[in-house]
């Protein structure tokens, strides 16, 4: 496990780069495939890092809480290295009910990752839907908790939304987020 901590290449106000993702549900998503709802929030994670696993919890209750913000979970870790996080086990995860979120998407390419900067899971990108497009409206910790043992005390997705949901700007930096690194096929 490599400690990692995230370096977005977006900007607040960026457009989320477009992507064409196979998610658990069968189904192909991309960012318009949540255009019903007005916050998106896109965590690249995976099945295996425990620090990816000590937010799933976390991650489900937001998309419980939230009926107008999607979120969405982005594995990129498609390395045959790490068998535990390939598609199946995905699924597995959303049908046990482990991964509970709005959808559960696999970046085989890795290339969707790339494209957001995206270096450690769990990295967390929310964005507001304004004007017909997803614009980026903070990237960084989903809480305080930096390690997977560690009890949380401030909720700073949950702000986040609660934030876009009501129109304003997010009023917290963007901290970044920490866990294991993306597991490159080509590194």
């Amino acid at each position: 496990m490599v400690l990692k901590e995230s370096d977005s290449e977006l900007d607040r106000g960026d457009s989320a780069p477009e992507f064409e993702l196979r998610g658990t549900d069968g189904e192909t998503h991309t960012p318009d495939s949540f255009a019903d709802s007005d916050a998106l929030l896109l965590v690249f994670t995976c099945n295996h890092c425990p620090y990816a696993q000590a937010k799933f919890d976390f991650l489900n209750e937001l998309a419980d809480e939230f009926d107008a913000a999607a979120v969405v979970g982005i594995n990129p870790n498609a390395n045959p290295e790490y068998p535990d996080d390939d598609f199946e086990h995905m699924i597995d995860l959303v049908e046990d009910g482990t991964i509970d979120y709005d959808a559960y998407l696999y970046d085989e390419t890795q290339n969707v990752a790339r494209e957001y900067g995206a270096v450690c899971t769990p990295d967390p990108f929310l964005f507001a839907h304004e004007d017909g497009e997803w614009q980026l409206a903070y990237h960084g910790r989903l809480d305080d908790a930096l390690n997977p043992g560690d009890k949380p005390t401030e909720f700073y997705a949950r702000d986040a939304i609660e934030s876009v949901l009501a129109g304003k700007p997010v009023d917290h930096d963007d901290l970044p987020s920490r866990g294991c690194s993306i597991k490159w096929v080509d590194e």
